[in-house]
């Protein structure tokens, strides 16, 4: 066997005999869990707390899928740091992005989940009654939609996702209807 094949040959061997990097989670938890045998409590939860953010930050993604492309004539541009920002609110995920028409107006999509945002809003939007008092209820592809003022229009979905569209009702409510709902409210159910 020539030496630049053998050389190949046992430079494979240990590579395949070396654990394959985990991600940034595994990685997170792993070393909290060494922290924590070792008596090291802050880095242990340092370590946790890393780890949760890195699951708040895939959330997050997994969020962003959901809302649509942008329109014919429209542009979309995504809001990347949101998931950063989300540890100031109490946790969570969320995401935004930002549509604009050739005509130069915006409407901004914005959606929080397992967040104090949430839960703000929730006493409001679960309670018609309430909805009715503070604007006029829209129905959107089967889902009940407080638009207070042509502003704001937003809803809860599944008890847990906060979806708000800031804009003209009008086109708020036309990229709201381009959502699956039923799907966003369920964004990280396997």
């Amino acid at each position: 066997m020539n030496l630049p094949l053998r050389a190949l040959c046992i430079s494979s061997l240990l590579f395949a005999s070396l654990p394959a990097h985990a991600d940034a989670v595994s990685d997170a938890l792993d070393a909290a869990t060494a922290a924590y045998a070792a008596g090291d409590l802050p880095n242990a939860a340092a370590q946790i707390t890393t780890a949760s953010k890195e699951i708040a930050k895939a959330q997050s993604a997994l969020l962003a899928a959901y809302f649509p492309a942008a329109p014919d004539g429209w542009t979309r541009s995504d809001n990347t740091d949101m998931a950063e920002g989300m540890a100031v609110m109490g946790g969570g995920a969320g995401a935004e992005a930002t549509y604009t028409d050739a005509g130069g107006q915006t409407v901004t999509l914005t959606a929080f989940a397992d967040n104090m945002m949430v839960q703000s809003f929730a006493g409001i939007l679960v309670n018609p009654q309430m909805m009715a008092m503070m604007g006029k209820i829209v129905d959107i592809n089967g889902v009940a939609f407080l638009d207070q003022e042509g502003a704001t229009t937003m809803a809860l979905l599944e008890n847990r996702v906060l979806l708000q569209a800031n804009g003209a009702s009008e086109h708020a409510q036309m990229l709201l209807g381009l959502i699956d709902l039923a799907k966003m409210g369920k964004f990280d159910a396997q």
